[in-house]
């Protein structure tokens, strides 16, 4: 038995488990749905069903690696695009650590470069990160190996985190019109589901990933300096303010912050001149009270408009959450189905409360196998957990570990069956 045939068959037993229960979608019989097979490998798209139990007898006799529906609600979602009635859609944001720059990857990730006179290769070594151009031949394409750890996740539940927050208390979005998921891989994936946003068309979400992402912002206002008697020229100069709603309200509550807990370090790296750095920190009460609480941004003489503006941007890219901008403005995007296997970990999709995002832990609750093990051949894979048991690190071992974590290794191209070996 090959390490994918074995996979396979771990698949199959949890889809025919008796106990498996499909978790529909609101509104399951408009939405499209599509599998990637695990055997022929291929996409089969433009499914409808009427029933969950339809859907549960296709995923038993198929056996899919992965199971998606659409995030759109159609009239007819078995016929072509351009038939289907497009009725609606769901505003959907996907945070992936593959979007996100981390110091991890350099750690647990691998490469290799896909030149057939080269294959140069690295990662594993706490140095190496995927390069963009090939060192030693120039070439630009690379067989990617990552890996999802804690630092990954911490850091996509942080997005998230900030995210959750823009909709709720910026766009007013109620938390039970909220939906949360760990994606199954690396990341998350939000659902609102809100009649307000169904009939937004492309451009229309494309505001919304601007606003998320801290895109197009005016942060000062431009007034016309009075002019002198007797003088006939005329200057303008730019004066830093901001209001109470939005991004400006963001921005004011993240520069206190960060002006309260910044030493002067902080303040050097993001590019404040020398006498601005020695004016924030050593008036710091003066600062926050006068300029930021009364708004009376020129009134500490040292920090003046080019120093807010350099805080403001600062600021700025710590707050806005780094998603994955297609896929929210796509209005006919295929999404992840709740209650799935991923085929690239073995580990579920699935939906936790909003309010238990700091809590929830994936290598916890989206375990999907839980009873037997495996003897697999590693050949590279960083220490990681599931289900509070420890592996690794592993490099060129014959070992025995849970099906879980032999799934995910073997998924992840880090192992194969010690009886594929022989």
């Amino acid at each position: 038995m090959s390490s994918r045939e074995w996979v396979y068959e771990k698949f199959s037993a949890f889809y025919k488990d008796p106990s498996y229960k499909f978790p529909p979608p609101t509104a399951f019989s408009q939405r499209e749905y599509a599998f990637l097979l695990f055997k022929e490998r291929a996409m089969v798209r433009h499914k409808g069903f009427a029933s969950p139990t339809a859907l549960r007898s296709t995923l038993r006799g198929r056996i899919p690696s992965d199971v998606y529906h659409s995030c759109a609600y159609y009239e007819n979602p078995e016929a072509e695009m351009d038939k289907k009635g497009w009725q609606g859609a769901d505003l959907v944001f996907d945070i992936d650590a593959d979007h996100i720059p981390t110091s991890c990857g350099k750690i647990h990730d691998e490469w290799k470069c896909t030149n057939p006179d080269c294959k140069v290769s690295g990662g594993m070594d706490g140095r190496d990160i995927t390069p963009e151009v090939c060192p030693a031949c120039g070439g630009v394409k690379f067989e990617v190996k990552t890996w999802a750890c804690e630092e990954c996740i911490d850091t996509t539940r942080g997005e998230t985190r900030k995210l959750l927050d823009m909709l709720q208390n910026d766009f007013g979005f109620a938390e039970h019109e909220l939906h949360t998921y760990f994606s199954g891989h690396r990341g998350y994936h939000i659902h609102v589901e809100n009649q307000a946003v169904q009939s937004l068309d492309t451009m229309a979400r494309k505001e919304i990933v601007d606003y998320v992402c801290g895109i197009g912002l005016e942060l000062f206002d431009k007034k016309r300096k009075k002019k002198p008697k007797g003088k006939k020229s005329k200057t303008s100069s730019r004066a830093f303010s901001l209001g109470d709603y939005g991004w400006n309200r963001r921005l004011k509550i993240g520069m206190s912050k960060f002006i309260a807990e910044s030493t002067k370090d902080d303040l050097r790296e993001i590019g404040i001149s020398k006498r601005g750095v020695d004016v924030l920190y050593k008036s710091k009460d003066a600062v926050l009270h006068r300029c930021i609480e009364e708004e009376r941004w020129d009134t500490v003489k040292g920090v003046g408009f080019e120093t807010w503006m350099r805080i403001a941007e600062h600021v700025k890219n710590r707050e806005i959450s780094q998603i994955d901008t297609v896929v929210t403005t796509d209005v006919h995007r295929l999404i992840r189905a709740n209650g799935t296997l991923h085929g690239k970990t073995g580990l579920l999709k699935i939906e936790f409360p909003v309010k238990q995002l700091d809590t929830f832990d994936p290598f916890e609750e989206a375990v999907a196998f839980k009873k037997g093990t495996a003897q697999i051949v590693v050949s590279n894979a960083p220490q990681f957990s599931l289900r509070g048991e420890t592996f690794g690190p592993y490099k060129n071992q014959t070992v025995t570990v849970s099906t879980a974590a032999a799934v995910l290794l073997i998924l992840k191209g880090r192992a194969k069956l010690a009886e594929e070996q022989h």
